[in-house]
């Protein structure tokens, strides 16, 4: 298992990079990947290969994973980490970005397992990781888009861990709520800033994103190294699990989710986000 080729996606931050860096640290094979390549030249000193990778690029995608089976064979450990969060009102938010956010999140993340998969078959052995989160089976306001793609993320990860068992092939989602990365400054940077019926609410949703990294929520929450070390139990498990949630925020919230009808869950987010 240690020289077995591990790509990952989407190292040049938070939970991708902790991954890459405690993979490595821990003797295993590690490819780690960004589409700009001077941002992990870095995560050599700790072990890692580095190569350019656009999730939203076929060339840059085929020819990543060409350059590793070229070098050390059929990757037989994905990590599909690569994603950002797009925030704001359903209808405020342009197609354009909101195609970019499916094409980030899920289209490149399908890819990527189409990609990896016939090595895999060939070796009739293989781990597919992808990081999910809390948000792929509940959905705050102002959370349309981002959550549509994370949902997407649970159903295909659902279809395909069926589809590949039988060649020797794990699949894992991986569900974090509340990770210490930029993920949140991200995600506020998103709202669109305009005034209309929505001017108010979305930049509730912006001041709530940010509260939630750095008031009373954030103590619930935990840094990226508590993804990176879930990750390596799915990559290392002799029968890993189907999902593993992430922190107590994760736990908690999917739990309240779970008792709680859907008119119940509305009343409960409406205590923190204005109804517009």
């Amino acid at each position: 298992m240690a020289t077995d080729p591990v790509l990952i996606t989407g190292c040049s931050t938070g939970i991708g990079r902790a991954t890459a860096e405690r993979l490595a640290r821990n003797g295993l094979n590690v490819y780690a990947t960004a589409r700009r390549v001077e941002s992990i030249e870095d995560l050599q000193a700790a072990g890692c290969k580095t190569l350019a990778l656009d999730v939203t690029d076929e060339a840059s995608m085929q020819a990543a994973v060409s350059a590793v089976e070229g070098a050390d064979g059929s990757i037989l450990a994905l990590v599909n980490n690569a994603g950002y969060s797009q925030s704001g009102a359903v209808e405020t938010i342009a197609m354009d970005d909101l195609r970019r956010q499916f094409e980030t999140n899920v289209f490149g993340l399908v890819r990527m397992c189409q990609l990896v998969l016939p090595g895999m078959r060939r070796e009739g052995r293989g781990r597919i990781v992808n990081i999910s989160s809390m948000g792929g089976r509940l959905v705050f306001p102002g959370g349309g888009a981002y959550h549509g793609t994370k949902f997407a993320v649970e159903a295909i990860s659902d279809a395909l861990r069926f589809e590949v068992r039988g060649f020797g092939v794990h699949v894992s989602i991986i569900e974090p709520g509340l990770i210490k990365t930029s993920f949140g400054e991200t995600a506020q940077e998103s709202v669109p800033q305009q005034d209309g019926p929505y001017g108010k609410f979305n930049v509730a949703v912006a001041k709530a994103t940010a509260g939630a990294y750095t008031g009373a929520m954030a103590k619930l929450g935990a840094g990226p190294e508590a993804v990176a070390k879930v990750v390596e139990k799915a990559i290392t498990a002799r029968r890993p699990r189907t999902r593993y949630p992430v922190t107590a925020s994760a736990r908690l919230a999917l739990a309240n989710h779970a008792l709680l009808p859907d008119r119940g869950w509305d009343a409960f987010v409406g205590t923190q986000f204005p109804r517009p």
